[in-house]
């Protein structure tokens, strides 16, 4: 992990961080491998369905594309895992390989689930890998690709094709529930980069001279192990920050992600390995654009994996606690003038402009504020899992690592993705990931100068609330 000068850590923050960390660390009780020694009491499903879409529709993730899916070169999955803790009560974890989760179809599954397994929709949790060589859902980045009226249909078909594999995806691991130990850990990547202030160009110069980059960087690797009962692994969860753009070709791919979930898989045969993004917003795999680099740091991330599984991890005794919450995040509303402007170029950035204009021409006007999800687990007595909405810059998680601890998880994309979400330093910086609203299709020109104090205070509040259920009998 990497915090340099200027960053929302300051230096005395950071070494009362580390040395919290460090004592920590040298007073956990390490259970190893053996489930045995872990506290008796969960249960645990996974299962994965394939969400390969057929070639013909249109892929998410860079504006430059034009044209549709092509072909397969990697399967997108959808993944499931069904945690109950020892006083029955269920949590169940989604990712699945596409861009994120929109608004509505998160609520369409959550709505679902509640329905057949009242699952509550706190202890419900909707990640991505955020491959970029997936499906476009449908209401999502509509703006950014010339679709017509054809290629919309295809998207809301494959979309209601979506809605029933992932419903599938959770109900065979429902299915598939049996005693299992827990145990948490965190290893390191280093091959994310920052591209707010590194150039793709130099970065392979810079390394090869032993050189530092430039801006923040999350390397951490955390991993959530579900052993079964003869201690062979069931699933294993991962986290990394960084952007999955290494291809950009037209054919449908898993990206860094997904070759390092089949290396985990080959690796450990009979286990599923299921991958959510990080706070990843401002970070690329540097250099990149081949299929050889996305498996070259697919292995990397793997072997980083691996080498946690390998060796000792902390148990994690049989209790989740949780908490959800929507928040107000403000944004300022785009003007008519702003519009007019864009919607004289030749870019993505018109349509979004056309349409919004025509909108504010048939009468209707534009919402100021964006509900925006944060969820809190509480693993255990003391295994933080954090999940934020939207394209999460790194700093947020740097900044709740050094207010909660260095083993505490940030996982980003979650529930919902909407739009880059900055941190204060992004926001006063400015630049496309402080929130890109003509990708993602908000009537909006900028968020609100307290975005991050908001946030923060809602991850606090939801800490507060697993504690006081932790405390409760």
């Amino acid at each position: 992990m990497r915090i340099p000068p200027g960053c929302t850590i300051g230096a005395r923050g950071f070494f009362v961080w580390l040395g919290l960390a460090t004592l920590a660390v040298g007073a956990v009780f390490f259970a190893g491998q053996n489930p045995s020694l872990a506290q008796e009491g969960w249960q645990a499903g996974v299962a994965a369905v394939k969400i390969t879409p057929e070639p013909g529709l249109w892929m998410a993730g860079f504006a430059a594309r034009d044209q549709a899916a092509q072909g397969t070169l990697q399967d997108l999955w959808a993944k499931a895992l069904v945690l109950q803790d020892a006083k029955g009560r269920k949590a169940l974890l989604v990712s699945a390989d596409f861009l994120g989760f929109t608004r509505s179809l998160g609520e369409y599954l959550c709505t679902e689930i509640q329905r057949r397994w009242q699952i509550p929709r706190e202890r419900i949790m909707l990640c991505c890998t955020h491959t970029h060589s997936g499906p476009v859902i449908e209401g999502a980045l509509y703006d950014i690709y010339p679709l017509d009226d054809a290629q919309r249909e295809k998207i809301s078909r494959y979309t209601r094709w979506l809605e029933g594999k992932l419903v599938e995806a959770v109900e065979s691991a429902m299915a598939r529930l049996e005693p299992v130990a827990l145990y948490a850990g965190e290893g390191t990547a280093t091959f994310a980069v920052n591209r707010r202030n590194n150039r793709e160009a130099d970065v392979v110069k810079l390394r090869e001279e032993g050189k530092p980059l430039a801006g923040p960087s999350d390397y951490r690797v955390p991993v959530l192990a579900v052993r079964r009962a003869d201690g062979s692994l069931k699933a294993v969860v991962f986290h990394y920050a960084c952007h999955t753009t290494v291809l950009s070709l037209y054919q449908w791919h898993g990206d860094y992600a997904g070759c390092a979930q089949l290396e985990l898989e080959k690796r450990y045969p009979g286990a599923t390995a299921i991958f959510c993004i990080g706070c990843g917003a401002d970070q690329n795999a540097l250099p990149r654009r081949t299929v050889e680099l996305a498996e070259q740091y697919g292995q990397q991330l793997a072997q980083a994996v691996a080498a946690v599984l390998d060796g000792q991890m902390r148990a994690v005794p049989p209790r989740l606690e949780a908490h959800f919450e929507l928040i107000r995040l403000d944004y300022e509303v785009v003007d008519r003038p702003t519009l007019e402007a864009a919607a004289s170029q030749s870019t993505y950035v018109a349509r979004w402009a056309r349409r919004l204009l025509a909108a504010l021409d048939r009468g209707e006007s534009f919402p100021n504020w964006y509900p925006y999800p944060v969820q809190v687990w509480l693993l255990g007595d003391n295994q933080w899992w954090i999940a934020l909405g939207g394209e999460v810059v790194v700093d947020y998680a740097l900044r709740l690592g050094e207010l909660y601890g260095s083993s505490t998880w940030v996982t980003g994309y979650t529930n919902d993705v909407m739009a880059y979400i900055p941190s204060r330093r992004v926001w006063q910086e400015g630049g496309y990931e402080s929130g890109a609203f003509s990708v993602y299709g908000l009537p909006a020109k900028r968020w609100s100068e307290d975005i991050e104090t908001r946030i923060l205070a809602a991850v606090a509040r939801g800490m507060e609330a697993c504690r006081t259920k932790l405390a409760q009998p």
